[in-house]
């Protein structure tokens, strides 16, 4: 008999729900903790253990789950919530919450995380650093156009050179990793072909989109939320609509899209046909975005360099 496993997860606490057994725990969250849950689980039969992502007070028990070799799945919350008002509980509680996601586990069975190579979780944690540390030189960068007093720009000049030193410094973090990752570094050689995609977009890509190459077109365009989704109803046609997915890679891929829109023949020509095709400029873009990713994800999926187009 399977066994599925639901566990809210916050600061301080594991509220675990097991089914079909029915029993519901709480746990500290620290390794003592996470040890006197992960022995609910060493019963004979199969485990699924379902998460919700909770900014990162659940990695140290995904990772120990996922070192033992325990299906582990992290959901989307909102997925949950979702669940939850379908099914007609609208009360919170911890434990209540831990009963949701483990009959979300039941009803719908979520596919098993990817086991990540060793070193993985450092190199997303340096990627996360690199995007705040962009955000913040965007942030100063708007300052320095609005400021009235010379000592306040001197300030927000001394701050976008430490964080300039601070990007170089996790770039250069970011590349140790992925050289030390035979397979990754392959993969971000590959990406770093395509005209328009950086060193740093492959190695974004590389870390948090691991099933490129492994996913068909559908899938992968779906999982980076740039999949057009139908909104139709009768006789209403909608207008078609992208979201959901990962919304980091698809925000990170914006502007490596407008590169390769201005630099690369192939995506430029696509772009310009939406255009011709009466298409408004922000669908185009998200077009030529979601063809990028359909052709990367050939490209390793069958190992292949960028070959540009001859004429």
């Amino acid at each position: 008999m399977r066994m599925y496993v639901g566990v809210d997860v916050s600061k301080q606490w594991l509220d675990a729900c097991v089914l079909p057994e029915g029993f519901c725990g709480r746990f500290d969250n620290d390794q003592a903790g996470i040890k006197d849950l992960i022995k609910l689980l060493s019963k004979p039969g199969e485990v699924l253990v379902v998460l919700e992502c909770t900014g990162g007070y659940e990695m140290d028990l995904f990772c120990m789950l996922q070192e033992l070799g325990i299906a582990v799945s992290k959901v989307n919350p909102r997925r949950i919530r979702d669940f939850a008002k379908a099914c007609g509980k609208l009360a919170k509680t911890d434990e209540i919450d831990a009963k949701v996601i483990a009959e979300f586990a039941r009803k719908m069975e979520p596919a098993a995380s990817e086991v990540q190579e060793a070193g993985c979780i450092e190199l997303k944690a340096l990627v996360a650093r690199r995007g705040q540390l962009v955000g913040m030189r965007t942030a100063e960068s708007n300052r320095l156009e609005h400021a009235r007093d010379k000592s306040v720009e001197r300030s927000i000049k001394r701050m976008l050179i430490e964080i300039a030193k601070q990007i170089e410094a996790v770039e250069n973090d970011i590349q140790k990793h992925i050289d030390k990752m035979p397979e990754l570094k392959s993969k971000q050689e590959l990406l770093d072909s395509v005209r328009g995609i950086g060193k740093n977009t492959a190695a974004m890509l590389v870390t948090e989109l691991p099933e490129l190459g492994r996913l068909n077109r559908r899938q992968i365009a779906a999982l980076a939320g740039v999949a057009p989704i139908n909104r139709d109803s009768g006789s209403f046609r909608g207008k078609r609509m992208t979201g959901g997915g990962r919304c980091q890679v698809r925000a990170q891929m914006f502007m490596p899209t407008l590169v390769a829109i201005r630099h690369n023949p192939r995506i430029r020509e696509f772009y310009m046909r939406h255009l011709a095709n009466g298409k408004e400029k922000m669908v185009a873009i998200i077009a030529c975005m979601r063809k990028l990713l359909l052709i990367m994800n050939s490209m390793v999926a069958k190992n292949q360099m960028w070959v540009a187009k001859t004429a």
